[in-house]
C-alpha cells in the first residue's frame, strides 16, 4: 500500500512539474510541441483526404439544396465567393461543375448515406485527434463513433450558419463584417468541441470558452482570410489541368483546414491547461491514461 501511494505521489508530483514547465513556456513553443507530441503533421494527412472525400461533396450537395436545385445555379458559386476567384479562373471553375439540377438524384436517403459513410472514419479520426492533444484517455470504439458523429453534424450546422452570415446576401453586411459575425458560430463550436470529443471534457468550462477563441481564430478567421489570399494563385498554378487542377486545389484547401483542426485541438488545450486551475488540470489527467512524456 506505502508503495502504491509512494507511485501515485510521484505521478502527480511529475504531472505538476510538466505543467508548470509548459505554464513557462511561450504559447507558441507549446503548441508547436504538443502538436510534435501527437505526431499532428501524419493526422492532418489523413483528415485531409478525409475532409475531401466528406466536407466538399457534402458542402456541393448542400448548396443544391438551399438553390432548390435550380438549373441556372451551380455549386461553382460557392468556389467563386468564398475565395474571392475573379475572371478568367471564374470560367474554369464553373466548367467543373455542373448545374444544381444535377445533383437532385443525389438527394435521396441512398445518396446522402453514400457521403456521410465517408464522415465515420473521419469522426474517429477526430476524435482520437482531440483525445491526444488533450492528453485524455480515448473514449471507446463506439463512443468514439457517436461523440464524433454528434460532432460531425455541429460542425455542418455551424459551417452553413457561417457560410450564411459571411457571404449570403440577405445580410446585406460589407463582407469583412460579414465574416467577423461569422465567428460567433465557429466561438460556440469550438468551445463545445472538447466537451464531446474530451473524457472530463466539460471541466473548467468557462474556461473553455476562452480556449475556444482559437478555433474561432484559426479555422473562422485565418483560414477563410489565407484562402481568399492565396487559393486564387493556387488555382492558377493548377490552372492547365482544367477541372483536375481544380481538384488539385481544394484538396490543397483541405489539408491547410485539416492542418487548422489539429493546430486548434493542440492550441486549445494548451490555452485551457494554462488558464484552467492546477487542480481542474491535474485532476482531468488523473482520470485518463498516463499521459506522453513532453
Amino acid at each position: 500500500m506505502g508503495e502504491r501511494a509512494s507511485r501515485a505521489a510521484s505521478s502527480v508530483r511529475a504531472r505538476y512539474e510538466r505543467l508548470d514547465a509548459m505554464r513557462r513556456q511561450s504559447p507558441l513553443t507549446a503548441v508547436v510541441a504538443r502538436f510534435q507530441e501527437i505526431e499532428g503533421g501524419d493526422k492532418s494527412l489523413l483528415l485531409s483526404l478525409e475532409v475531401f472525400t466528406t466536407v466538399i461533396p457534402l458542402m456541393i450537395l448542400g448548396y443544391g439544396f438551399v438553390t432548390g436545385f435550380a438549373e441556372g445555379a451551380s455549386p461553382a458559386t460557392l468556389v467563386v465567393k468564398s475565395f474571392g476567384i475573379t475572371t478568367p479562373l471564374t470560367e474554369v471553375v464553373e466548367e467543373t461543375f455542373s448545374s444544381s439540377a444535377e445533383l437532385s438524384s443525389l438527394w435521396t436517403v441512398a445518396g446522402l448515406a453514400g457521403f456521410l459513410f465517408w464522415g465515420i472514419p473521419m469522426s474517429i479520426t477526430v476524435a482520437g485527434m482531440f483525445a491526444a492533444a488533450w492528453r485524455r484517455e480515448q473514449f471507446g470504439m463506439w463512443q468514439r463513433l457517436g461523440r464524433g458523429a454528434g460532432w460531425f453534424a455541429l460542425y455542418l450546422i455551424a459551417l452553413s450558419l457561417r457560410q450564411e452570415l459571411a457571404y449570403a446576401s440577405w445580410t446585406r453586411l460589407p463582407l469583412w463584417l460579414g465574416i467577423l459575425v461569422s465567428l460567433i458560430p465557429a466561438w460556440i463550436f469550438w468551445s463545445l468541441t472538447p466537451v464531446i470529443l474530451v473524457r472530463d471534457g466539460g471541466r473548467g468550462f468557462k474556461f473553455l470558452m476562452m480556449a475556444g477563441l482559437a478555433g474561432a481564430l484559426i479555422d473562422g478567421l485565418i483560414i477563410p482570410v489565407v484562402a481568399r489570399l492565396v487559393f486564387p494563385s493556387l488555382l492558377q498554378g493548377f490552372l492547365a489541368f482544367g477541372p483536375i487542377g481544380v481538384a488539385m486545389a481544394l484538396l490543397t484547401w483541405c489539408a491547410a483546414i485539416a492542418g487548422g483542426w489539429v493546430v486548434t485541438a493542440c492550441a486549445s488545450a494548451i490555452w485551457w491547461e494554462r488558464r484552467a486551475p492546477t487542480d481542474t488540470v491535474l485532476g482531468a489527467e488523473s482520470l485518463s491514461s498516463e499521459p506522453v512524456p513532453s
